[in-house]
This record gives C-alpha cells, sequence and structure tokens, in this order.
C-alpha cells in the first residue's frame, strides 16, 4: 500500500509543478520578449536493475515520471509592428546583449530608450551593447538597418549587437526576459541568418490556447489524484480498523 501511495503521491506531485509552469507561462502571454517554460521530467529505473547492455536495463521501469527541471523554449514569437523606432525584433536565431552591473545578459525584448545621454537602454536602464561599445544617438531621424547598423541624421552611429549562443540551453532567466549564463560566461558565436527590423517587437511565444487546454487537462489528472489518494487513505484507515477489532 506504501508503495502505490508514493507513486500516486508523485503522479500528483508532478502534475502540481507542471501546473505552476503554465500558470507561469500564461501569466507572462503579454510580455513582450517573454520565452515559454517547459517541464522535463526522467523515468527512475528501479532499485536493482543492471545493465546487460550500454543504455540497455533488464527490468522494465514501474517508477513514475520525477521533474528533474524546467528548459526555455526559445522559438520566436509573432513580430507586432509598433513603428517607434527604438523598438527592435529579431527575425531569427540571435540576442540583443545588455550590460548590466552583474554583467553581460542576453534577450530578445528590443524596446529600448534613451537615457539622459542619449544613450540606447533598456527600460531598466541598462546599456544597450553596439559593435564598439555603448551607442550614443543624438539627432531627430533614427534609422536601424537589418544589420543593425544604426543612422541618425543620415550619419552612422555605430551598429547594434547581435550574436548567437551556442547552447542556449545553457542559460538562466534573470528576471526582465533577461538571460544570464548559468555558469561562467556564455559561449557566443556569430549570428546567422537573423534580421534586425525597426518598429517592431517580438511578442511572447506563450500560445495561450494550447497552454489553457494544457492546464485543463492537467487540473483534471491532478484532481484524479487526488481521489485516488483519499480511497487509499480511506482503504489503508479501514484497515487499521478491522485489524483492531479482530
Amino acid at each position: 500500500m506504501s508503495q502505490a501511495l508514493f507513486s500516486v503521491a508523485s503522479g500528483a506531485k508532478y502534475h502540481e509543478e507542471r501546473l505552476d509552469v503554465l500558470a507561469n507561462n500564461l501569466s507572462n502571454i503579454n510580455t513582450d520578449g517573454y520565452k515559454e517554460d517547459k517541464l522535463i521530467f526522467r523515468i527512475p529505473k528501479e532499485d536493482g536493475a543492471k545493465l546487460e547492455k550500454p543504455g540497455v536495463i533488464s527490468s522494465l521501469y514501474s517508477s513514475p515520471p520525477v521533474p528533474s527541471g524546467i528548459t526555455v523554449d526559445f522559438s520566436q514569437g509573432d513580430l507586432k509592428q509598433t513603428d517607434h523606432p527604438l523598438d527592435l525584433a529579431l527575425s531569427g536565431d540571435g540576442f540583443f546583449c545588455i550590460d548590466t552591473p552583474d554583467g553581460t545578459r542576453y534577450t530578445r525584448k528590443g524596446s529600448f530608450t534613451l537615457d539622459q545621454d542619449g544613450v540606447l537602454v533598456t527600460k531598466q536602464g541598462h546599456p544597450v551593447r553596439g559593435e564598439g561599445g555603448a551607442i550614443k544617438i543624438s539627432g531627430q531621424d533614427v534609422r536601424i538597418d537589418e544589420n543593425g547598423e544604426v543612422h541618425v541624421d543620415g550619419a552612422p552611429v555605430g551598429a547594434i549587437k547581435v550574436v548567437g549562443v551556442m547552447d542556449p540551453n545553457s542559460l538562466k532567466k534573470v528576471g526582465d526576459t533577461l538571460f544570464a549564463p548559468a555558469q561562467g560566461e556564455a559561449e557566443e558565436v556569430k549570428a546567422e541568418n537573423v534580421v534586425v527590423k525597426q518598429g517592431f517587437i517580438e511578442s511572447s511565444n506563450v500560445n495561450g490556447l494550447r497552454a489553457m487546454t494544457e492546464m485543463i487537462d492537467v487540473m483534471r489528472g491532478y484532481e484524479s489524484y487526488q481521489k485516488v489518494i483519499q480511497f487509499l487513505d480511506d482503504v489503508t484507515r479501514r484497515s487499521i480498523t478491522d485489524v483492531g477489532k479482530l
């Protein structure tokens, strides 16, 4: 009975964590540049299971899947047109580089502005890195081409730095749609086949309909596990009561 209760409780815990991830995704469905989280899990092997060959287990799995972490879906969200000259979106794989007090951060959210010195910054005031450092804009007519080169009143003032990351899964979320290396420094590579689009912003890549449908399914599954737990609890209680009568 204890093994059955453990298995059911583990399944309920897994559904609870899935529900938390889905709820967070839905709460950020309107957050520009947000990347969807996905729960990953593993199937633990039985105690005593032996490997007959490398990667081949001689006994069947009996334990329920257990959550083992969260991965980020870096697929591109829809691009929405704003016509604001300092709004930028990336079409293709790549990240904007942001200089923060904690080091380099990466983002797909290109909702930028200017600080009091005319430096291109994020809404939080962090400088957007250019190919030669920070980009300072002083003028009226700001043009940013598909390569990220910035022209102000017809004169070049720099270029937006856009990079790829060798292993995007090595990045972790640190808030405000920013990503940081999980360990050490990210291995930057040249961004290939990426286009900078001025006057656009990348929307969240969360599919609201799919997430809602999955949430309903998970809630039903969680309720089913609760009912089984209640049933097992009743069976245990009755067993104890009956033994006591004997």
